[in-house]
């Protein structure tokens, strides 16, 4: 998927993936991926057929590519991947590691295209390969708030500056949870139905209390308390109690907070002295996790009253 506004330099997946270097031209580090999108060229190696070709794409070659290429002789071997690569792919990964024909580096030389190889098999790097460029290009945006995880589930914490995000993501790590981000929540759309948040790399593991400052939240509650990435699958909604406001008292209807076209389910929590706010956080977490389990208290209950009723 080419989303044509983030892109990933190929010096950035080449280190991540660990690859072996077979060739590299001056410009390799800096060139620029735009799609998460693999190409494997066994049908254009074979036939020339380049109609819907995405130059965009980093190309692949396994077995399959491989085996073919061994029936060719070294001439016209040579000829079909310099026309390939004529077409300037960001990059060639071979893949299983096989051996790389001279062919193949000859024509790497001419057209530039950098070269890599890693000994993972086709299948199993393609995936892990587009899994992480599906990250590294998703379109993203960045909330005021606090993202924990609590009970296995990411909770993001939203409401006005000084409501009381930060003290509750205190205490929530007192309570043996972790934190996430803290004032800045930088969140990816990865995939067509899943955010993930972040910390900006300048205030990681950092949460700022009013009255105290600065806290460092990893030296003090140590590694256990942080966590660099972390689906969101919950949002609490903090604001001041409004007396006159009716806040909703038996949650039948689930409401969504929508990022980034994604519909998170949310609800609103009232603030106001005498609330234990992370109290309020572990339990809302657990109610939803039993939501996604099958089981709604709501239903139980209604099920108990039909009951008690019909008896009557």
């Amino acid at each position: 998927m080419n989303n044509g506004e983030f892109t990933v330099n190929l010096k950035k997946i080449v280190e991540e993936f660990d690859l072996e270097t077979i060739y590299k031209p001056d410009d390799a580090d800096e060139r620029k991926i735009c799609t998460s999108d693999i190409l494997r060229p066994g049908l254009q190696l074979a036939t020339g057929f380049e109609e819907y070709f995405n130059t965009d794409r980093i190309m692949m070659f396994g077995n399959l590519e491989n085996a073919y290429m061994k029936t060719l002789e070294s001439e016209d071997r040579y000829l079909r991947l310099k026309r390939l690569f004529s077409h300037h792919s960001p990059a060639l990964i071979v893949a299983r590691g096989l051996d790389v024909y001279p062919e193949i580096v000859k024509a790497a030389q001419e057209c530039a295209m950098p070269v890599y190889r890693t000994k993972v098999s086709t299948s199993p790097f393609m995936a892990a390969l587009i899994g992480a460029l599906n990250v590294h290009l998703a379109p993203r945006i960045s909330r005021h708030g606090v993202l924990v995880e609590v009970y296995g589930e990411g909770i993001l914490l939203l409401g006005e500056s000084g409501v009381g995000k930060s003290e509750t993501a205190i205490e929530l790590l007192k309570r043996g949870h972790r934190l996430v981000a803290d004032d800045a929540v930088d969140i990816r759309r990865v995939s067509s139905i899943t955010l993930v948040g972040s910390s900006p790399a300048v205030i990681k593991h950092f949460v700022e209390i009013r009255g105290i400052g600065i806290v460092d939240v990893q030296k003090i509650f140590g590694m256990g308390a942080v966590k660099d990435t972390e689906k969101i699958d919950f949002i609490l909604n903090f604001e001041p109690w409004q007396e006159d406001k009716e806040y909703d008292r038996l949650g039948m209807e689930t409401q969504y907070t929508e990022l980034l076209g994604i519909k998170i389910p949310s609800i609103t929590v009232p603030v106001k002295p005498g609330r234990n706010l992370a109290v309020i956080v572990e339990v809302a977490a657990m109610n939803h996790r039993q939501k996604k389990m099958g089981y709604s208290a709501v239903d139980a209950l209604n099920k108990r009253l039909a009951a008690e009723f019909g008896n009557n």
